[in-house]
């Protein structure tokens, strides 16, 4: 059996209106007698009729849609919990709207495949995360609709509107709790030096040290992933400078670096102390569990979105938020 869909002339002949007067309820218009949005209401409903989303689109010049920009490859997104934290941030917030969410993963210069797509009026506006100092082709995004960002670009803008965590702040947390346990010969394991959020989590460290007048005993690029926090660690035990604590700069490479140090017999927190950066999921079921700096990575997603969405009624939301990071003091320290 096949079940045609209602149009919006058969509506107007129920509710006994005029099909602009159907038009404008549909589209939320004031200017509509409550009478006649009753009628139509109720003609909708008995004829399960389903607005047109395309047509309007394409009427009011909206799309009623976003997209989440990923400067990453699929292993990256779906590794890694801070991107589910975001995105579940942003659904949240987009629940109550009649926006819908469109993810693009966009490794390198995807060229006018993307672009062209973002640029064309397919989405309103759009949420970039995860993005490095060579992901060129996000000011082609930015220069034909709203853009948000999450976290500060390498290469700041007055103009950008930013939703960003305290990163210096956190490195400067976690590195202070470092010292406060006793602990002197310190390293690190970064993010890319190609993200802003790297650079800054190392400002972080180093300040702490150099107030100290301490000096790191090593810096390794972790690349934001387990396997790359490893082989950081690896290369850490291997310059035999005697390591007793390690500030990892995300959860995942925490959590590399530990199964390194548990590989060469060295005991966590009794011979070299951890701590990680996210909070995430990881962090509680690590063995041993993992001290680390709480960002706010669902909070984010959602302020994204409310940032955006003023955007996009006209307001002026302020150009960058900056949200406040935790100490979480677990087993590993």
């Amino acid at each position: 059996m096949v079940i045609s869909a209602s149009t919006i002339e058969e509506v107007a002949a129920r509710a006994g209106v005029s099909r602009s007067t159907v038009s404008r309820v549909v589209n939320g218009s004031p200017a509509v007698s409550e009478v006649a949005r009753e009628s139509v209401r109720r003609a909708i409903d008995d004829l399960n009729y389903v607005p047109n989303r395309a047509a309007r689109a394409l009427a009011s010049r909206h799309s009623q849609a976003i997209a989440l920009v990923v400067p990453e490859d699929t292993a990256r997104f779906f590794g890694d919990p801070f991107f589910a934290a975001v995105v579940s941030g942003i659904q949240a917030r987009l629940a109550s709207t009649d926006y819908i969410l469109n993810v693009i993963l966009a490794t390198g210069d995807p060229g006018d495949k993307t672009t062209g797509y973002l640029r064309s009026g397919s989405v309103d506006g759009a949420i970039i995360v995860s993005h490095h100092d060579n992901d060129t082709f996000i000011d082609r995004i930015a220069g034909a609709i709203p853009v948000v960002y999450g976290g500060r670009r390498v290469r700041v803008r007055e103009e950008d509107h930013v939703v960003d965590s305290d990163n210096v702040g956190g490195g400067r947390a976690a590195t202070e709790h470092l010292l406060e346990r006793g602990r002197r010969r310190i390293a690190t394991i970064t993010g890319p030096p190609s993200m802003r959020s790297s650079l800054d989590r190392l400002d972080g460290f180093r300040a702490v040290l150099d107030d100290a007048g301490l000096s790191p005993v090593a810096v390794e690029d972790g690349d934001f992933s387990e396997d790359g926090g490893a082989a950081a660690m690896r290369r850490i035990l291997a310059s035999g400078h005697g390591v007793d604590a390690v500030f990892a700069a995300s959860d995942l490479m925490a959590r590399g670096a530990l199964r390194v140090l548990r590989d060469a017999g060295l005991a966590v927190p009794d011979d070299v102390a951890v701590v990680g950066f996210d909070d995430s999921m990881i962090a509680a079921t690590t063995s041993p569990a993992l001290t680390t700096i709480r960002q706010p990575s669902r909070g984010q997603g959602e302020r994204l979105v409310e940032i955006l969405l003023e955007i996009l009624r006209g307001g002026a939301p302020e150009h960058a938020t900056v949200l406040p990071i935790e100490l979480v003091v677990r087993a590993s320290t």
